[in-house]
């Protein structure tokens, strides 16, 4: 499916502004992005978005419940990328 590259690279940028959104309201102290909305973004194929935030501005990396949820929507989103790529 050709579609789903640029789907993935679109839903990856909007998520890594959603959690570097999110880091700066932690930082200010203001209202923060739930964390259902962030393994959302996920979820819908954002993932590799969430993992580079998650590496370069450190938002979410060192809560173990937000990374065992985090890396089960990995674990979803894998093989549904590859039927999806392959169909």
């Amino acid at each position: 499916m050709p579609w789903i590259l640029p789907f993935i690279a679109a839903l990856s940028l909007i998520t890594f502004g959603v959690y570097y959104l999110d880091k700066r309201a932690a930082l200010r102290g203001a209202r923060r992005t739930p964390e259902t909305t962030l393994h959302v973004l996920s979820i819908l194929g954002g993932w590799p978005g969430a993992l580079l935030a998650q590496r370069i501005i450190r938002h979410k990396s060192g809560k173990a419940g937000f990374q065992l949820m985090f890396w089960m929507t990995v674990i979803v989103n894998v093989p549904v990328f590859a039927w999806l790529w392959t169909h």
